[in-house]
């Protein structure tokens, strides 16, 4: 077995602009402040009531609560109306299709909703590589292992046959508390010293240096 979990925002599309339009609706129409996007861009890989309460922790569960549902709206009218872009990272397509050609299983574990997540993955035309998608509306927080507990379940995998691959702490945080080996990419939210520190064996700057830290 070869068992290798992929986060999604940051990792494998990049969502930034997408996840900073949609909280910037969602706080306006909370009556909270507007958040600072470099703020913003800090929680993307969290639950989004988690990622709501790091921005605003002193705003009160109600409009904290408010802005949850605002931001879920805004995030869906954007992708219903087909403006959502959320491309993935230049040579990750070849990258998926060549692991999974190789024998590797694939997973993603992600602070995305189900929803989400499959929309994403499906208009990509990639969903199909994937044995098992785990997303923060099923399971606690990252850096909570669940997610990635579930995923090593599902696949069968134990974790010394797991590679986790992130952009944030929060990822490597995770694979740490699971047992499992983590590798940062140098491309999504958090810096690579960031990532080293908070687990990471590795962290990758380009895919074909990703794709030699999976194969170990």
């Amino acid at each position: 077995m070869k068992f290798a979990v992929f986060d999604c925002d940051g990792t494998l599309v990049d969502g930034q602009a997408a996840v900073c339009d949609a909280m910037e609706t969602a706080f306006r129409e909370a009556g909270l402040p507007r958040p600072e996007r470099a703020q913003v861009r800090r929680i993307v890989g969290l639950s989004l009531p988690q990622a709501v309460r790091a921005l605003v922790p002193d705003a009160g569960a109600m409009r904290q609560s408010a802005a949850v549902d605002a931001y879920k709206a805004a995030f869906r009218a954007t992708r219903e109306s087909g403006q959502l872009e959320e491309p993935l990272f230049e040579g990750l397509r070849d990258l998926l299709a060549e692991l999974h050609r190789d024998g590797w299983q694939l997973a993603v574990a992600t602070g995305k909703s189900s929803r989400g997540l499959e929309a994403c993955l499906a208009g990509h035309g990639i969903a199909d590589l994937f044995c098992s998608l785990q997303t923060a509306d099923r399971h606690p927080s990252k850096p909570d292992p669940a997610m990635l507990e579930a995923a090593m379940l599902e696949a069968g995998a134990t974790p010394e046959e797991t590679v986790m691959i992130g952009d944030t702490s929060f990822d490597m945080t995770m694979a740490r508390a699971a047992g499992v080996r983590a590798i940062g990419v140098e491309w999504g939210y958090h810096t690579a010293d960031e990532l080293r520190a908070a687990g990471a064996v590795a962290v990758a700057g380009t895919v074909s240096e990703l794709r030699e830290l999976i194969d170990g």
